[in-house]
């Protein structure tokens, strides 16, 4: 198997377990959101903790680096409480979606922060997506809206790890960072957790398990796909999760998208679609030159 179809089966992978994390978030039902933020990172705390012992790295990296991983945490961190939020508060493919205009926002951040020139089909890709999510939303300006208010959120605060992760670069091994934001998180959410805890059925310890499970699935998944192959060449396949969160809304839920939320969808796939064969249509280009 080509190093290309090893990192599209693990996006695919990791756009399943990311899809199936949310669908156990939900069944989880009606818990604080910071205690299912907790559960989401202890679980992948544990994990990474594995592999950093088993890589005989430092558990919190070099010292040189700590603005910008306590940086990537703190944005991941507030990137999930509101994602948890949203699928909480709408369809579930609805919030997946919304979650998904992350990497039209990291184009802008790039450009403002680390002064990637951002180019013009990217722009425009930027604005079709941007239409796409006024379908999704259907904004009526009233307390509706804030579910969806908080679905952008969430993908705003993504895009701002995701740009911090850009400006570290190789300089910390992605188990290091896994860890360090994790351990972040569940230490700033216990706190708040052992205040406000709901007690749970032995069910919704399962659910809130299983996400985390599916979680650190979907978060490596995604992190070794790019090994293999780069972003340009396949990251248009991880918005399979879609497809995979609008079945499971469908199937476990009973909740199916409206018109105007699949034409959003439609919408914002098609523009992702377009920055995608952009991308790879200039790469070759340059290689030809």
């Amino acid at each position: 198997m080509s190093d290309r179809n090893k990192g599209v089966l693990l996006l695919l992978l990791s756009a399943f377990g990311f899809a199936m994390m949310s669908a156990f978030v939900k069944l989880s039902g009606d818990l604080p959101t910071v205690q299912k933020t907790l559960f989401r990172n202890a679980v992948s705390a544990l994990v990474a903790f594995g592999m950093v012992v088993y890589h005989r790295e430092r558990l919190f990296g070099n010292k040189e680096n700590q603005p910008l991983l306590l940086l990537r945490s703190i944005l991941g961190m507030l990137g999930i409480l509101f994602y948890f939020y949203s699928i909480d508060h709408l369809v579930l493919s609805d919030a997946d979606m919304l979650n998904k205009l992350s990497p039209f926002l990291l184009i802008i951040f790039s450009a403002i922060f680390l002064k990637e020139k951002a180019k013009p089909f990217q722009m425009t890709a930027i604005i079709i997506a941007f239409l796409g999510t006024l379908f999704v939303i259907k904004p009526q300006f009233n307390v509706d809206i804030i579910p969806y208010a908080a679905g952008i959120a969430s993908s705003v605060f993504a895009a701002g790890a995701y740009t911090v992760l850009r400006a570290l670069g190789n300089r910390e091994k992605y188990y290091t960072i896994v860890f360090y934001f994790s351990f972040f998180t569940t230490i700033m959410m216990l706190p708040f957790v052992l205040f406000t805890y709901v007690p749970m059925t032995l069910e919704q310890w399962i659910y809130l398990l299983l996400a985390g499970v599916f979680a650190t699935l979907g978060q490596f998944g995604i992190t070794m796909a790019y090994k293999f192959a780069p972003a340009k060449e396949i990251s248009i396949f991880f918005y399979s999760n879609i497809v995979f969160s609008t079945l499971l809304s469908m199937f476990i839920f009973g909740q199916t998208p409206d018109l105007f939320s699949i034409i959003g969808y439609l919408i914002i796939f098609s523009a992702s679609l377009y920055m995608f064969v952009k991308n790879n249509a200039e790469e070759k280009q340059a290689k030809a030159a």
